[in-house]
């Protein structure tokens, strides 16, 4: 794995890395959001975008979520969040809500990751000298969604790689993320042709410093923006 310090600019917190992400959530799509930095992409929606939240534990159509300390114990979301009832909103059980995933009704799933290889495929639920981990509807979501995109720090503690070119983690699923959005890049994953595609970098970061930090050789396709 690709090791490397003395960062050339400050990294986006998490917190940017969800308002990054929130930006290619499309208006009127289905959307399951993961715990942790995904799940923040609900604070930060571009005005005028209208979303379906959905939760493997059986909700569909929540939007806000109520504040810490609020909320009513019986209404949780697949996070332990308690969203707020909205007209419309619809609950069901979890062999509903999985047929929901595995039919393909999932227009898009944010979830975070440990590791995520060249070609897409995604570990993100079990450390193995941890020996411990939860799975979750990570494995479905992954499988089944339309469209996976990864929120994450780009690195972990000691600079070590999280984009790979091949995940020494137990796989969640295989080939199917799309997009990783982390606190110092927007990569695309192009499947069809084999790419890792760098679409964008934090400010003052460069091609060649994102690539220092990742493991999959990166490839520009035209401009390399800049993330805002």
């Amino acid at each position: 794995m690709t090791t490397l310090s003395n960062d050339p600019a400050p990294r986006l917190d998490r917190a940017a890395i969800a308002k990054r992400a929130a930006r290619d959530l499309v208006d009127g799509s289905t959307v399951n959001l993961g715990i942790g930095i995904p799940a923040m992409c609900a604070d930060f929606l571009p005005d005028g975008v209208e979303l379906l939240y959905h939760a493997e534990n059986g909700i569909l159509g929540f939007k806000e979520l109520s504040a810490p300390g609020e909320g009513d114990p019986n209404l949780m979301d697949a996070g332990g969040k308690f969203p707020k009832l909205v007209p419309g909103m619809a609950f069901f059980d979890s062999v509903e809500s999985f047929s929901l995933i595995r039919g393909g009704h999932i227009d898009v799933t944010v979830l975070g990751a440990l590791q995520v290889s060249r070609n897409g495929d995604l570990s993100n639920w079990m450390i193995p000298k941890r020996g411990i981990g939860s799975i979750g509807g990570a494995m479905d979501l992954a499988a089944n969604a339309k469209k996976v995109i990864i929120a994450m720090e780009h690195n972990v503690r000691g600079d070590l790689a999280k984009i790979v070119d091949e995940c020494t983690f137990p796989l969640t699923a295989r080939a199917c993320v799309d997009e990783v959005i982390t606190d110092i890049a927007v990569i695309e994953i192009d499947r069809k042709n084999d790419r890792v595609i760098l679409r964008e970098t934090a400010p003052g970061w460069s091609f060649d410093d994102v690539q220092a930090r990742t493991e999959a050789r990166l490839v520009a396709d035209g401009d390399v923006g800049s993330m805002a």
